[in-house]
Parts: structure tokens; C-alpha cells; sequence
């Protein structure tokens, strides 16, 4: 049975690895006009909404144990099979091929990075969320902090804010909120979703990558920071160091309309020896 998890907003308008699509990169990450803008809203209205710090602490203490379930990272790809994004028009393939193609574009541009191309496998995996009856708003989407008041890049920042508790909170709504300057995003409570689920996630199962990966998994949906320039004062120099990784893995993450699917069967070997070499055996999730 596929389960549909139905507008991801932060996919919608990506654009296409093409070069003719580049040449128009206005057009995409549109949020003012478009016939799925009505839905897209809708989502980010409930995200920011119910996106607080109670809310996310609470989320962690849910999930935190990793006792949903028990299974390899290969398993955990194939269970993407099961979410298709039927809101997109242009795109009907299953979340595994964007998971491969991303790979793939990582892997021809950085062919001596083993661990990059693994991570363009593994960024979306925290999707299985929605299996296991999270709402689309609490999984997918543009991320950011909790605990500080919104900045001006987030979307919708000026229109869906309003009912958010936080937001008028003494605690939590002045610029900095309650954290210190340059704290160092490790020590930020961000918006739950399967950036943060599957970034903690590989904490505790111990995977054996860079540093550089886990910041690309954690911060790859946090636009407002690595493409809209916000959240500075919360930063240290490390994430200042770590911004250019970030950036360079944004630029694969796209969801390709490309009618050139992956031979994924072709590629399973590959992948499964990383998998292997950083994150291997039965994991909990």
C-alpha cells in the first residue's frame, strides 16, 4: 500500500539538474504564486504553528529511544517506496529514485568522497516518520530554530506565525530567545522533522562518517540559514566552517523531473558496501 505524504514543501520547487532550468532559478522555491501554493501554505500554517519548543522537546523524548523498529539502512530505502509525493503533477516516482539520484549526482561530481555519496542516499531516510502516523508538517519541510523569535527567510515568515505560542513568549520571541550569542547550532533546538530525527538517529547508532555529514543531514532543510543568510547570531565559527558543506550537498538534493530513472538494482552493490563501511548491520530507528 503507498502512503501518500502529500505536498513536501520543501520539494516542490526545486529545481531541475538541467542547465535550461538553471537559467531560470527564479522560478523555483516559489512561494507567492503556483497551484499548489494554497497547500504549501497550508502546510507551513500548521508547521508554524505547532513547531514550539514544547512540541519538539516532547517529539525528542518520543523518539529518542529508537524503538520503533529495527532494520538495515538498505530496508529503510526501500520503505521510501511506500511515500509518493502525489501533489507534484510533474513527478509519480517513488522517493527511493530521488534517494539514488542524489547519490549518484554527489558521487560523479565528488567521485573520491565515498561518505558524500552515502549521504546523498541516507537525507531523506528520517521520511519513515510518516510511516509510523506523523503529520506531513512535523516531517517534512523547511526547518528552524524553536526558541527564537522567526527570522525574516523563513517561509511565510510574516503569515503563519501568528497562533504560535512562542511567538509571545517573553522567553522565546526576542531575536536570540533563549540561547546565548554564537552558542553553536549543536546547541539549537530545531523544528522536528527528518532532518533532526535521522541527524539524532545516526548519533545513537554510531555511524563512522565525517563530521561534515552529519551537519549536511541535520541542516540540509534549514533553508533560512544556508540560502536565506539568517540565524547568524546563533552561530559558531565551526558551522561558519561547516555552511560551505552544507551548500555544496544542497546542490544535489534537487527532485529532478528527469524522465532517466536510476538502475537501482545496478546500484545496490555500490551503496550497500558503504553502508557497510559507515553505518552496517541492523540498526534501531
Amino acid at each position: 500500500m503507498k502512503v501518500v505524504v502529500g505536498p513536501d514543501p520543501s520539494l516542490i520547487y526545486r529545481p531541475d539538474m538541467g542547465t535550461e532550468a538553471a537559467k531560470d532559478k527564479g522560478s523555483f522555491r516559489n512561494y507567492t504564486s503556483g497551484p499548489l501554493l494554497d497547500r504549501v501554505f497550508a502546510t507551513y500554517k500548521l508547521m508554524h504553528t505547532h513547531q514550539t519548543v514544547d512540541f519538539v522537546r516532547k517529539k525528542h523524548a518520543q523518539f529518542g529511544s529508537f524503538s520503533c523498529n529495527k532494520m538495515t539502512v538498505m530496508e529503510a530505502v526501500d520503505m521510501l517506496d511506500s511515500l509518493v509525493d502525489e501533489s507534484d503533477p510533474d513527478v509519480d516516482f517513488p522517493n527511493s529514485f530521488h534517494a539514488f539520484q542524489t547519490a549518484e549526482g554527489i558521487r560523479k561530481a565528488h567521485p573520491d568522497k565515498d561518505w558524500f555519496h552515502l549521504v546523498g542516499l541516507l537525507h531523506d531516510l528520517g521520511k519513515v516518520l510518516a510511516l509510523w502516523g506523523e503529520p506531513q508538517w512535523a516531517v517534512v519541510g523547511d526547518t528552524f530554530p524553536v526558541g527564537c523569535r522567526p527570522q525574516a527567510s523563513v517561509v511565510f515568515c510574516d503569515s503563519t506565525f501568528q497562533e504560535n505560542p512562542d511567538l509571545w513568549d517573553p522567553r522565546y520571541s526576542s531575536e536570540l530567545g533563549m540561547y546565548q550569542p554564537h552558542c553553536g547550532l549543536e546547541n539549537v533546538l530545531m523544528s522536528w522533522g527528518h532532518d533532526e530525527y535521522l541527524y539524532q538517529m545516526m548519533r545513537f547508532n554510531k555511524f563512522s562518517l565525517p563530521p561534515e555529514a552529519f551537519y549536511m543531514i541535520r541542516f540540509h532543510s534549514f533553508y533560512p540559514w544556508h540560502t536565506g543568510g539568517d540565524y547568524r547570531q546563533l552561530c559558531s565559527q565551526r558551522d561558519l566552517d561547516m555552511l560551505p558543506w552544507v551548500q555544496e550537498f544542497n546542490k544535489f538534493d534537487l527532485y529532478t523531473k528527469c524522465p532517466d530513472l536510476p538502475d537501482v538494482d545496478k546500484l545496490r552493490p555500490y551503496y550497500q558496501e558503504l553502508i557497510d563501511k559507515y553505518c552496517p548491520g541492523v540498526l534501531s530507528w
